[in-house]
Parts: structure tokens; C-alpha cells; sequence
């Protein structure tokens, strides 16, 4: 039997369609009301809408400050801007402006802030500290008044050089295999851009931006570049002891009145178990070293764990001890230089102390057989 549709009287359906009405009526009042609440300025809407809002930072009454307090006086943070134009002789001394001229100032007076680069950063911080203990300052790391009143700028940050035949001559690539740097005659510099960086104690990188658009890999003999006006002086005092702080990663030489002569950013062992402690004493001073590859002292180098017998790597800067070896009485371990300055003081070693080259070249001046090193936790 087919289903019939139940009848609605007219008066039902009048009734239904009056509701339907009303009820789209109020969803347009309400959907107004709200689109309005949402336009209106946050200072118009009611109460219960406002607490619901997210909240804002009242503005300031009449009675606020309209300017913000100074912050505490602090380092500025400066990156690198080419060196101004060329001072007059009778501008210097005169007290240091950025952290450029502090740490060219610095590393002229045997305090490294590692490669120079012009940024103000931990290692640049140690040194000021260094620097400022020296000098009975208040030992902030700050560029404050009293430290620009006594670290004076000696001379411009920079300076022309000429290139010569005896910077090009010798470059060699590294060879990337232990057996391969075992076979070369030397471990030179790779490039004259390394070789320069390395001579002037810069960050190859800032030398980059100083000479922009010099094509390093076709520079000739005859060419000019300008260069960091730093070059490694000679240590006029006699060295006491060494002292190692490993805790913040530097090296630092005293007089017998423990004045420091030269402050070091320094590279210190991964495990913490291969970091000695207490007093060492200097054993053997030797420049330009060969360098003996142990596989057992590499376990993570695949390469040694074929080869199983060691190999003599030959002196060099890019030989993996630098320019230096200072021995000391712990087996196996010393101070000596490193092929990546960049990375002294934030990278870690299989034990030894690492120096930039330059740093490990005063510190050859400076050491003799018996020269008390307290390593400091």
C-alpha cells in the first residue's frame, strides 16, 4: 500500500514559516552585531567583549615617560666596515673606537683575540680582560671609558702591502689522505690568501672584504692589497710560567711578578679525561715540526685502521701540529700550532693544547726546558 504524506493545515504551515522568519532575522541581527563588535575600535566594544579579546599594552598616560631609559652601558657589537681613510700621523696614539682597533691594538701588544676579524666576541672579551687586569682596571671585558683611556691605537688598523715572489712561491694543496700528506715534501700554505692571513693575523674572510674583488687564486707578484697592520713582535720579557685555564679555553705566559706577556685563545681536549690537571714543565721546544700519525691515537679514522702502522707527515703550517711543538714531561702531550686558526678555542683536540701559528710562534721565543705550564681546571 503506498505511503501517503501526512496533510499540514495552512495555519501550521503559516505558523512554521513566521518561525523560520524570525529565527533568520535574529542570525542577522546576530552576525551584524558581531562583524560590528570585530570593526569597532577595542575602546567601543562592551565589557564582555572586551575580556575575551587578546591583551594590549595600555597606552601611556599623561604622566609616563615618553622615552625609553638607556640600557647599561655595554660592548658594542660591531661588524666589519672598511677602515676609514688613511689618518694623519698625529692622530695617533688616541683611544681605541671599535672592536677592530681594540683587538689590532691588542694582538700588537701579545694579547690574541685569535684571527682578526673585527666582531667583538668571547675570545676578543678574554683579552680586553687580560689586557685590563694588566693595567689594574676593572676587569669587565667592556670597552668602558677607563679601558679606552688606556688602550691607545699606536697606529692605522690597516695598511698596503705589495705582494712578492716569495709569498707565491711553494703553495701547495693538501693532500686529503694521511698517506697522501705523508708523501708531499712540505705541508705549506695552500693559497697566498692563507698565507697572508696567517702572516697579518686576520680572518681570511675579513681580508676578503677588505680587497673586494681581488681574485686571490690570480694574484701576481707586483700586486697591492691592503692587509691588517699586524705582524708578530718579539716578546722583550722572560716567561716565569704558563698558565692554562680550561674552563675559558686560554693561555696565558707571566713574568716572575706574574704580569702576563701574552694572553692565547687555546684548544683543549674533547674528553674530559684526557685534560691533565696540576703542573706540567716543558720538556722539548721545537719549530717547525714533523708530525707522526699513530692510528691508535685516530680510532675514528678508517684510513688508519687500514694502514695499521704510522706515517711521518713533514713540517709545514698545514702539518696537523703547526709550526711548533713545545713537549711537555706527560707523554704525548704539548703545545703546539694548528692549520685552522679559525677554529682555536671553540673546536676541540685529542689532548694536546692547539695555538693559532702565530701565537705558537711567541710562545717558541718564550718557552725553555723546564718552564713550569699550570693547567687550571
Amino acid at each position: 500500500m503506498p505511503l501517503r504524506r501526512p496533510r499540514v493545515s495552512r495555519r501550521s504551515r503559516r505558523q512554521g514559516g513566521r518561525s523560520a522568519g524570525w529565527l533568520l532575522a535574529g542570525l542577522i541581527v546576530f552576525s551584524v552585531g558581531f562583524i560590528g563588535a570585530r570593526l569597532l575600535p577595542r575602546e567601543a566594544q562592551s565589557p564582555a567583549t572586551r575580556a575575551t579579546a587578546l591583551p594590549v599594552t595600555p597606552a601611556p598616560t599623561a604622566a609616563a615617560p615618553t622615552t625609553k631609559a638607556s640600557p647599561p652601558a655595554a660592548a658594542p657589537k660591531v661588524t666589519f666596515t672598511p677602515p676609514p681613510a688613511p689618518e694623519p700621523a698625529s692622530a695617533f696614539p688616541r683611544p681605541v673606537n671599535t672592536w677592530l682597533e681594540v683587538q689590532v691594538e691588542l694582538a700588537r701588544r701579545l694579547f690574541s683575540c685569535g684571527p682578526i676579524d673585527g666582531v667583538g666576541g668571547a675570545q676578543t672579551g678574554a683579552a680586553l680582560r687580560a689586557f685590563q687586569e694588566n693595567e689594574g682596571l676593572p676587569v669587565t671585558g667592556q670597552l668602558d671609558t677607563a679601558t679606552r683611556t688606556t688602550l691607545l691605537l699606536t697606529a692605522p688598523t690597516h695598511r698596503p702591502y705589495t705582494v712578492t715572489a716569495d709569498d707565491l712561491a711553494g703553495l701547495e694543496p693538501v693532500r686529503p689522505t694521511w698517506l697522501g700528506k705523508s708523501q708531499q715534501t712540505s705541508l705549506a700554505h695552500e693559497t697566498v690568501l692563507e698565507r697572508l692571513a696567517e702572516r697579518f693575523h686576520a680572518h681570511p674572510n675579513h681580508l676578503r672584504a677588505l680587497n673586494p674583488g681581488t681574485d686571490w687564486a690570480t694574484l701576481a707578484a707586483g700586486a697591492t692589497v691592503l692587509v691588517t697592520a699586524v705582524e708578530r713582535p718579539r716578546a722583550r720579557l722572560a716567561a716565569a710560567n704558563v698558565h692554562i685555564r680550561l674552563a675559558e679555553r686560554i693561555l696565558q705566559i707571566r713574568d716572575p711578578q706574574s704580569r702576563i706577556i701574552a694572553h692565547f685563545p687555546v684548544s683543549i681536549a674533547r674528553n674530559v679525561d684526557k685534560r691533565p690537571v696540576g703542573e706540567l714543565r716543558v720538556t722539548v721546544v721545537v719549530p717547525d715540526p714533523n708530525y707522526t700519525f699513530n692510528p691508535e691515537v685516530f680510532p675514528e679514522s678508517a684510513e688508519g685502521r687500514e694502514l695499521g702502522r704510522k706515517l711521518i707527515l713533514p713540517p709545514g703550517p698545514n702539518n696537523p701540529v703547526g709550526v711548533a711543538w713545545i713537549g711537555l714531561n706527560l707523554p704525548g702531550y704539548g703545545i703546539h700550532g694548528t692549520p685552522v686558526p679559525e677554529q682555536v678555542g671553540r673546536t676541540e683536540s685529542h689532548g694536546c693544547f692547539r695555538l693559532a701559528n702565530w701565537d705558537a710562534r711567541t710562545l717558541l721565543d718564550l718557552a725553555w726546558v723546564g718552564l713550569p705550564v699550570f693547567v687550571d681546571p
